[in-house]
């Protein structure tokens, strides 16, 4: 499948609008934590989505037709798909929650940070992480590599 869009930056101008170096700026945009507010804001400005009602929402965009978006970013640490209170430290995946998570969003829209300043994003629909999911491509988890979540979406039609 190909990106349905590239963000694109001038990293040289971000940096000196944010007074740092151009190293700093490609740390911060590719960092999944720090940077994912920015892209968020940026992906519904290119689609012409809102932003989700608050931080706390199960959701993070919202379509023309009120569907409701999760916006995930591939890092070198690779990407997930459950909901982020199952990730990180003390945390443990529960499929059921999984599950409901899934069932409460019309898909993803993932974003290749890596990437950066040259950020490709693709829309995926619910039925193609489901199906991830049924025929074990996301693991035990959904939490997969930066090459296997690009060969997943490159091997989409």
């Amino acid at each position: 499948m190909k990106p349905a869009k590239t963000l694109s930056w001038d990293i040289e101008e971000v940096a000196t609008a944010l007074e740092v170096d151009v190293q700093s700026v490609r740390e911060y945009f590719t960092d999944g934590r720090r940077v994912a507010f920015l892209i968020e804001r940026r992906i519904a400005r290119e689609e012409g989505f809102k932003l989700a009602p608050s931080e706390g929402a199960a959701f993070d965009l919202v379509d023309r037709e009120g569907g409701k978006w999760e916006v995930r970013n591939i890092t070198r640490g690779g990407i997930y798909f459950c909901p982020s209170y199952m990730v990180g430290s003390g945390r443990s995946f529960d499929s059921p929650g999984f599950l409901r998570k899934l069932a409460g969003v019309n898909g993803y829209i993932v974003t290749d940070i890596e990437s950066f300043p040259a950020v490709p994003y693709w829309i995926l629909r619910r039925g193609i992480v489901e199906e991830w999911w049924r025929t074990n491509r996301l693991g035990t988890t959904t939490k997969i590599s930066r090459e296997r979540a690009l060969e997943l979406v490159r091997l989409l039609p």
